[in-house]
């Protein structure tokens, strides 16, 4: 098969409905939803002191993982980042174990020796929060290459953020990623700013998914605050690493409300900034517009949506303030794996 030779290209620009449903776009609104209840919530247990450690929202860029999400086939995998709370909801993780391991408490998905950063499912495909910054990347990359290897077609969704994109082992995986034509599609979160510097300061080239070029692996800009628009890119994409084509690159121009971290102030962006995008680009809204110009959905149905995912959150934060904190025996347990020769 002929290998694609393009650096990438463009694709910013609101979609229209592309031919979604309403089951389909009532879905991704209640997705997207659940994501922004989960984390305001998440938000408030850190300050109350339920939640320590590190702690890093999504507020604002759910429309990627819930777009992903949508074209993603049964056994593919997603590996991420720390930011990493919708992920697994946008995979299908239980809300009520994911806030628990957020407070360290046995009911946790990695039973409250995880935290915020470092959970994980493999029920979900879900491969993990990863606190060092682009390490799974690699990680990603050697889960296509398993997959390439059992030629079972399953294809490694490995995200990244934008200050991610400058690490070294980035470019390392890249090369054998291409090298090697593994199924792995690269999505890059840029959120604009990584921890607190805005990538026209941290960024020799700004736009990212050119960054496959001298790789020859093929990316395109996406438009991160649509759900619909990153769901046809990434099903481009997905389409493409499945097909034997190799790696591809999608570089999803999101933004996150909140600071970098729950102890970032976000003093190196200015309030008008922050509140225009609220206004102008929010993916919830852009979703309720969708539907209610459709005439598939009301202001009172939408408000019953957000009642039950409300409630869901709320049942969530209550379990994870109750269960039980690990035993200390824990401590020695999924440590080592038993092998038997």
């Amino acid at each position: 098969m002929a290998r694609a030779q393009t650096a990438g290209r463009k694709s910013n620009g609101r979609s229209a409905n592309a031919g979604a449903g309403k089951d389909e776009l009532l879905g991704y609104y209640r997705q997207m939803l659940l994501i922004r209840r989960f984390e305001e919530r998440a938000g408030q247990l850190y300050g109350m002191g339920l939640i320590g450690g590190f702690c890093h929202l999504y507020i604002g860029q759910e429309a990627v993982a819930v777009g992903v999400q949508a074209i993603k086939q049964a056994g593919d995998q997603v590996i991420t980042g720390y930011r990493d709370h919708g992920h697994m909801l946008a995979c299908g993780m239980d809300p009520a174990a994911v806030m628990a391991e957020l407070t360290g408490r046995a009911g946790g998905s990695s039973k409250g020796k995880g935290g915020s950063m470092h959970m994980f499912s493999t029920e979900a495909d879900f491969f993990g929060g990863h606190g060092i910054v682009g390490a799974q990347v690699a990680l990603g990359t050697g889960l296509a290459m398993a997959n390439r290897y059992r030629d079972n077609g399953k294809v490694c969704f490995t995200y990244f953020g934008d200050g991610a994109a400058n690490q070294g082992q980035v470019y390392e995986s890249f090369n054998m990623a291409e090298i090697w034509s593994l199924p792995v599609v690269y999505v890059i979160e840029n959120n604009q700013y990584a921890m607190g510097t805005s990538i026209e300061r941290s960024s020799a080239e700004t736009h990212l998914f050119k960054r496959g070029a001298s790789f020859r692996i093929p990316g395109e800009e996406v438009d991160g605050m649509d759900v619909l628009a990153v769901k046809a890119a990434a099903g481009k994409a997905a389409e493409h690493a499945r097909s034997g084509a190799g790696p591809y690159i999608l570089e999803m121009k999101t933004y996150r409300y909140r600071g970098h971290s729950m102890s970032d102030p976000a003093k190196y962006r200015t309030r008008e900034e922050v509140d225009d995008v609220r206004k102008t680009r929010d993916p919830i809204d852009h979703i309720e517009e969708l539907l209610e110009k459709q005439g598939f959905a009301d202001e009172a149905a939408l408000k019953a949506i957000d009642a039950e995912v409300k409630r869901i959150v709320a049942d969530a934060a209550e379990f994870a303030r109750t269960s039980r904190e690990p035993e200390p025996s824990e401590l020695y347990t999924d440590v080592y794996s038993e092998v038997r020769a």
